[in-house]
């Protein structure tokens, strides 16, 4: 049982955090390198680094995140920087890989026509990379460990729109990087990186910060009765969930009553008005809630 508990709790985020490197890397590979605009934070400087110079984003990676997470490992947490040197590790050295093996059949190169598409593509795949590895106290490195170590002197700042605020120097940085000669050797600036790279920002903050939350969305009803038992009795019998019981007293008339709290599925929410439409001095109302956490037993 320990030797479950080590390799879930232990090995297990390594695992998740080096298939999501592996993605991010054919992600920059297969659908940003080859169409002139910047993704996000430090990879995107890497980005157009190559883009200028073609000095690999592997290896800017790994010249810029191994002393960041060095950093992190002091003024963050231990565990945070080995995992996100984990990331970059397998993130650079993996990208550098593919460029060795050439993958130009699979690449998706819009020739400045419809980047849009590519840009979809990578933000929504990428935002999936970063909701997994901060889900797994990790990180992508360069920004990301900025933010982090932001949002954790300032915990009402979210994580991901502080991110979002970096990458905008990025977009910025993006409008003279890929700037492009015309007929006469003159510079011509183009707004359509700078829209990319906040269409990137976007999405990939938007799905990561989705991946943070969990997907276990469900609805919290708060019910002030004096028909607890019998309500308590359909959503065990009709829901099949439970309800913590709260005695309280009412402010106006001095009533005893009582307080019922129940998560139930989205799907039941009508199902859980029905019941409550049957008790008269019944009043209720609903929260959402992210997701649900703990040991249940199930109600048969």
């Amino acid at each position: 049982m320990e030797k479950i508990k080590f390799f879930r709790n232990s090995i297990m985020p390594y695992i998740y955090i080096s298939l999501a490197a592996v993605l991010l890397s054919f992600v920059y590979q297969l659908f940003v390198v080859k169409n002139s605009f910047a993704p996000a934070g430090l990879n995107g400087i890497a980005t157009m680094v190559q883009y200028k110079t073609g000095f690999s984003i592997g290896f800017m990676s790994l010249i810029i995140n191994i002393p960041l997470c060095i950093l992190a490992y002091f003024m963050i947490s231990k565990q945070f920087a080995k995992r996100s040197l984990c990331f970059c590790l397998v993130y650079s050295f993996m990208f550098l890989y593919l460029q060795q093996i050439g993958l130009e059949q699979f690449q998706y190169n819009a020739q400045g026509h419809d980047t849009i598409y590519p840009v979809m593509l990578s933000g929504v795949l990428s935002g999936f990379v970063y909701g997994v590895c901060f889900r797994n106290h990790a990180s992508t490195g360069g920004t990301d460990i900025v933010s982090k170590y932001i949002s954790q002197k300032k915990p009402t700042l979210n994580f991901f729109w502080v991110t979002f605020a970096l990458n905008t120097l990025v977009a910025v940085s993006s409008f003279f990087v890929y700037a492009k000669k015309d007929m006469s050797g003159n510079l011509v600036y183009d707004y359509k990186p700078v829209c990319l790279c906040i269409m990137y920002c976007f999405l990939s903050t938007f799905v990561g910060n989705m991946i943070l939350k969990g997907f276990k969305t469900a609805c919290k009803f708060t019910v002030i009765t004096t028909h607890p038992d019998e309500i308590t009795s359909e959503i065990i019998n009709n829901l099949h969930h439970s309800s913590t019981e709260i005695s309280a007293v009412g402010s106006f008339n001095k009533d005893n009553k009582t307080v019922l709290i129940c998560v139930i599925n989205k799907h039941q929410i009508i199902d859980f008005q029905n019941i409550l439409l049957k008790y008269d001095n019944t009043f209720s109302f609903s929260e959402t809630v992210n997701e649900t956490y703990g040991n249940f037993k199930r109600i048969r």
